[in-house]
């Protein structure tokens, strides 16, 4: 037999059951769809438990605040204001279940001992609900922008500092090699190729080969290793490619060094690319088109 969703089983088990309060309802066997739907019951709890425990996090010594909210959801399905309860309730448990866990996570990694202010956003998120806040949502998704990336930096900095100063002294000395230029934007380059064609612009489609690199040597893309040169607009890719390739005259072939901000600043990139890695490029403009 077909398993239902849990769901379904509790939309069955109110439709068939007459209820006893809080408890276990009291099976009515009248008829054989009564019947049919007790035994559907019994067949579908199979795993329930289960489920509780591994999914929900239920401690099973409050089986019966289960049951109590098994028989209170169910029967809320014709109770306009239960059912609003019941929704707000499932928001709730996904807000701090989801939302909390998530945002915690993007801001402090693993980091147990941190955690964003679950007052507060629930004031900010309930007020947004009934339209009376402290800011416009404009001013909000801006400030929790700018707030997310300051407290990431912060976090990313206390975690990646030393490798954050590695990075920063190899531009610092890179920069007083022989050869080694500086664009307006803080790119370094050298001319490994001079070529004599078009300079895009930021908007201009491209043909490239390249090869990526961290300070370490440690490659992480090569469209040489692809065997096939890529076209690409040159204003949607990390600002330091934007900057160097419409200073590159088609032809050219340039190693560029980008510093952190300017590439994926506090972010990680996979396993290759660490916050606040210099990434340094092997660039070839092939063609613009």
């Amino acid at each position: 037999m077909k398993k239902f969703s849990f769901a379904a089983i509790v939309a069955i088990a109110a439709a068939a059951f007459t209820s006893c309060g809080n408890g276990t309802p009291r099976a009515n066997l009248k008829d054989e769809v009564d019947t049919l739907s007790y035994a559907i019951g019994v067949a579908q709890s199979d795993g329930l438990k289960d489920y509780l425990v591994s999914q929900l996090g239920v401690d099973t010594a409050y089986i019966d605040e289960v049951i109590k909210g098994i028989n209170d959801g169910a029967t809320a399905v014709d109770d306009k204001k239960k059912a609003a309860y019941f929704a707000g309730l499932q928001i709730g448990r996904q807000v701090g279940e989801q939302m909390v866990k998530g945002i915690n996570y993007e801001l402090y990694g693993n980091d147990s001992t941190q955690s964003v202010s679950v007052k507060n956003l629930l004031a900010g998120f309930i007020g947004g609900v009934k339209g009376k806040t402290l800011m416009t949502l404009d001013q909000a998704r801006q400030t929790a922008q700018d707030k997310m990336t300051a407290i990431k930096r912060t976090a990313m900095e206390k975690q990646f500092g030393d490798y954050k100063k590695q990075n920063e002294k190899f531009l610092a000395d890179n920069a007083k090699k022989e050869g080694v230029q500086k664009l307006p934007g803080g790119v370094q380059y050298k001319v490994l190729v001079q070529g004599n064609g078009a300079v895009p612009a930021d908007t201009s489609l491209v043909k490239v080969h390249y090869e990526g690199k961290t300070i370490d040597g440690q490659v992480f893309d090569s469209s040489y290793k692809r065997g096939d040169a890529i076209d690409m607009r040159c204003n949607q890719v990390i600002k330091g490619w934007t900057e160097a390739l419409t200073h590159m005259p088609a032809g050219s072939k340039w190693e560029v060094y980008i510093p952190a901000d300017l590439a994926y600043g506090e972010r990680a990139q996979g396993q290759a690319i660490k916050p606040f890695s210099t990434l340094i490029f092997t660039i070839e403009l092939i063609e613009v088109k």
